[in-house]
């Protein structure tokens, strides 16, 4: 398979971040108010650091009491507040350039389990995001294009 296009012709640029240090109830926030699936960690620079999936997100949730009482409630809640985002994010991150071809990407999301790039310049800093839904927005976007 040939890809002619750039990452940068394909990547989300309007991406939501949060800094390491803020609480995993801000993580909470983002992910039940918007419909997204990944959160690139940055640092003061804008620097990638981590990113936390949903996934990740959801088997935190995992550990908590199953219970709906205003006790059970409160004490998930104090956990949200207590954890930190560099204690849940994924350290180890591939990032792409937005000058990169598409089938860097494409080789990438088929060898590994994650469905989300950071997309960085020169100096390392956040620039987008790239998916697998960006990646089947374009195929099915413009015919062709990915033979």
């Amino acid at each position: 398979m040939t890809v002619l296009a750039k990452i940068m012709d394909v990547m989300t640029t309007d991406v939501i971040t949060v800094h390491a240090n803020e609480t995993m109830d801000r993580v909470s926030l983002i992910f039940n108010s918007r419909e997204i699936h990944h959160i690139p960690v940055v640092d003061s620079e804008g620097k990638v650091v981590g990113i936390i999936s949903k996934t990740d997100y959801h088997k935190l949730e995992h550990g908590f009491t199953l219970f709906k009482s205003k006790e059970s409630q409160a004490y998930n809640e104090a956990i949200m507040r207590s954890l930190l985002a560099s204690d849940v994010m994924t350290k180890q991150v591939v990032t792409l350039l937005p000058a990169d071809n598409l089938s860097v990407a494409v080789d990438i999301f088929r060898e590994n389990l994650f469905h989300a790039i950071p997309v960085v310049d020169d100096n390392q800093k956040l620039v987008g995001i790239l998916t697998t839904y960006d990646l089947l927005n374009y195929a099915f976007r413009v015919p062709g294009k990915l033979e």
